[in-house]
């Protein structure tokens, strides 16, 4: 697999499945991040079925994005930090620990949706990045996540299951 700039495009097969993330889920959201410097961005255009009241997006899918754009930053920031190329082995794919998310205003519907994520912890087993959601220049919410290495046992074909 060629390198792409998305991190989510260089997740191993096996694990690209997730619903707000996953290249090969369908039906999912594809959350796709890039670095922006130091800071990484994802732009979401969001589909009219997400409503919570006419207008507005459901506040679980802006928790969604946050949590899928601040997973793709911890793997890419590990990455980063380890000197690697995205993709390379093993996989450095990391999975919420912790999801905080703080809502400032309703997020309008119909608007991209602008996620910009800073990694304030990178450690080996665990990042900490802090996402804003912003739509037409404001910001909407704002949330951390507090992200892990997946665990052996989550790769198809592991036997490990101790983790």
């Amino acid at each position: 697999m060629t390198e792409s700039e998305y991190f989510q495009d260089n997740y191993p097969d096996e694990t690209s499945h997730c619903y707000g993330c996953g290249r090969l889920n369908t039906e999912g959201l594809h959350v796709r991040s890039r670095w922006d410097g130091e800071e990484s961005v994802a732009v979401h255009h969001t589909d009219p079925k997400y409503v919570a009241i006419p207008g507005f997006v459901y506040g679980g899918l802006v928790a969604s994005l946050i949590d899928c754009h601040g997973t793709g930053t911890a793997s890419a920031a590990a990455y980063r930090a380890a000197g690697r190329p995205l993709g390379s082995e093993p996989p450095l794919r990391f999975v919420t620990a912790s999801l905080h998310v703080d809502y400032q205003r309703p997020t309008p519907m119909g608007v991209p949706l602008e996620l910009r994520g800073v990694p304030t912890e990178v450690k080996e087993r665990k990042v900490v990045v802090d996402i804003t959601l912003s739509a037409d220049g404001q910001q909407c919410a704002s949330g951390t996540v507090v992200a892990v290495l997946a665990p052996d046992s989550m790769f198809a074909g592991s036997t490990d299951t101790a983790q």
